[in-house]
């Protein structure tokens, strides 16, 4: 057993597991700001229960979350011990920063937020659940923050085999930070978007909750059709750009650059292989990639072949992540287009085969968020700080691969109570539904 492929995959199983609940906690928190506006400044008590509803849900991710992302830090001192002396001095100001600014912001107000209501004025409670929204968007831009460091480092001596910070904002905002940053976050607002729109398709399926379930999915319709939009262009596209000029052996492996090629073609469809690297059954566009990143389609890109070989990040994982990444998001657009159109011609409330492809397209925009994700880390390999620490050198050298192995399986174990318990919890409260509300006299 090899440590180091172990320490990797005990970390890529615990953030990936725990990555599941911030998109949903993010997005869910802004949709709540959306809906508690209309449901206080228009006195709309549909809304009101819209909100009541979905803050329950909000509640049981922030927790789970919560639980699920302390482990993450614990690794760091136990089994990337090199890692950590080597980045400890430009990490400790934005991961103190995320946990006493953000953190303690969102968590604060959650709580006045989910028991304040009739308790505190209206006008209390709705700042309660902007400040939920704007903690659990701090978080993430601090997260990212040490997370882009390690992408584009900045900001920093290289002194006594350390990393030692010379400019706080260089750091903060290094090349690849800002758009990683929107990136992710409209990612979040997409996953918040199907979760709620999944919720109403389930009850109107089941002819229950009408009212409530018509106004929730309006409004995550109309938010999934734009930050969908925004997700392909300008933050897919930017992002894009980005790695190609920051990251040239990353954006060849995402994009199958194996090889020299003439007019810098965008691969839209391949089967990627390792050994030797190359692309079978290729559908293409010449052309077109020079043009997108560079403005010319005769634009040249570095490809695999002039990278070393210790070099390369891993092709197959990448490019396939990457591709399919692009193909969830695709199709968010098109099934919220499809779904504005249905909605406006008042055609959406019955239509069973839509509904239940909302119904099961609820875990898709996290899959497409875990899909970027190891695109990014997976293909920023062999290096743990891009350029400046390799993977390999990073690891605790007194952990051995027998502990690491019995905490991947203690770790393993946890969690799958963790996600049982959560999707019970969750199905659970789909069961109750919202409380009753008075439409005209009646209860819908």
């Amino acid at each position: 057993m090899d440590a180091v492929i172990l320490a990797r995959l005990q970390f890529a199983m615990t953030i990936g597991f725990h990555f599941f609940f911030p998109p949903i906690t993010i997005g869910l928190a802004w949709l709540l700001v959306i809906v508690e506006t209309i449901g206080w400044r228009k006195k709309n008590e549909i809304y009101v229960k819209i909100g009541k509803f979905f803050g329950k849900i909000l509640a049981l991710t922030f927790a789970v979350g919560v639980a699920t992302g302390i482990v993450m830090e614990f690794q760091f001192g136990t089994n990337w011990a090199e890692y950590s002396k080597f980045v400890g001095d430009i990490f400790g100001a934005p991961l103190a920063a995320e946990g006493v600014f953000a953190f303690f912001l969102e968590s604060g107000f959650l709580g006045l937020y989910l028991f304040g209501r009739d308790k505190v004025s209206k006008g209390v409670h709705w700042f309660s659940g902007l400040m939920v929204a704007l903690g659990s968007t701090m978080s993430a831009f601090w997260i990212l923050v040490a997370n882009s460091w390690q992408q584009t480092p900045a900001g920093f001596v290289l002194r006594n085999g350390r990393a030692e910070l010379t400019s706080f904002y260089d750091a903060v905002f290094n090349e690849s930070m800002l758009i990683r940053f929107f990136h992710t976050i409209d990612a979040a607002i997409i996953s918040g978007a199907f979760i709620m729109a999944g919720v109403a398709a389930y009850f109107l399926l089941r002819k229950q909750h009408i009212e409530f379930s018509k106004a929730a999915m309006k409004v995550a319709v109309i938010v999934g059709i734009i930050s969908s939009l925004l997700e392909l262009f300008p933050f897919g596209h930017e992002h894009a750009k980005q790695v190609a000029q920051t990251q040239p052996e990353k954006f060849a492996a995402i994009e199958g650059l194996y090889n020299e090629e003439d007019g810098s073609p965008m691969v839209l469809f391949a089967l990627p292989f390792d050994n030797p690297p190359e692309l079978k059954g290729v559908i293409e566009i010449p052309g077109i990639l020079g043009y997108m990143v560079f403005g010319d389609p005769d634009a040249k890109f570095l490809t695999l072949a002039e990278v070393p070989k210790e070099d390369r990040p891993p092709l197959w994982l990448t490019f396939v992540s990457f591709h399919n990444m692009v193909i969830l998001g695709m199709y968010f657009i098109g099934i919220m287009l499809l779904a504005g159109y249905l909605i406006k011609k008042d055609k959406l409330w019955d239509n069973k085969l839509v509904l239940k492809a909302f119904v099961w397209s609820m875990p898709l925009p996290l899959i497409a968020c875990q899909l970027g994700w190891i695109t990014a880390e997976v293909g920023r390999q062999p290096w743990i700080v891009y350029k400046m620490l390799r993977t390999s050198d990073a690891i605790s050298v007194t952990v051995s691969a027998g502990e690491i192995l019995f905490s991947i399986i203690l770790f393993g174990l946890i969690y799958l109570m963790l996600g049982s318990l959560y999707i019970f919890l969750f199905r659970n409260k789909l069961k109750h539904g919202p409380e009753p509300i008075e439409v005209k006299g009646e209860v819908a």
